[in-house]
């Protein structure tokens, strides 16, 4: 495949959606399942199998759905954004970041994500009204600046050049 074609198809609006929801979606999963290790495992029932397992599915489940709906809605929006403005800088991340915010975890609100087992993105974003919606949009907002605007890097170069190593010895 030539590899502008494939530099095209990697800036598409439906690759960047599909690989933010999917990434979303595995990062949720993985983070359900350590918050379900932190809780107690609940009683065991009668009718009820493996009570800890369906505990820990029903966590990874609500928290990857949350944040592949993140992830989903981040890459439209900063897609969407940089092809409006026709640039591309940190306020297409941080456009992308507020919509994210505040559709999901402003609009969503506390009842449904401490329902999923959020609770502590439901102490963080309490109820579904305007003002957490804008509180949240705000938060990912600026986070999403502030990495954009870094770089997307969290090392600092300072210009040292680093050498593989090599199993046989050097001529010196």
């Amino acid at each position: 495949m030539d590899p502008k074609v494939k530099e095209e198809q990697e800036n598409s609006l439906e690759f960047k959606t599909f690989a933010g929801t999917v990434s979303g979606l595995v990062a949720g999963s993985v983070w359900g399942a350590v918050v379900a290790s932190w809780h107690d495992v609940p009683k065991v029932e009668r009718n009820v199998a493996l009570p800890g397992l369906q505990r820990t599915l029903h966590l990874m489940g609500n928290y990857g759905l949350t944040f592949a709906a993140i992830g989903g809605i981040f890459a439209f929006s900063d897609h969407v954004a940089e092809r409006f403005r026709g640039k591309k800088d940190f306020w297409n991340g941080a456009i992308g970041g507020f919509v994210a915010g505040a559709s999901v975890l402003g609009l969503r609100g506390g009842d449904s994500l401490a329902g999923a087992g959020g609770e502590s993105l439901a102490v963080a974003f309490p109820s579904r009204s305007i003002s957490s919606a804008l509180s949240a949009g705000a938060a990912l907002a600026a986070t999403a600046a502030l990495v954009d605007a870094s770089g997307q890097t969290t090392r600092i170069d300072n210009g040292t050049e680093y050498y593989p190593y090599t199993t046989g010895k050097t001529p010196e």
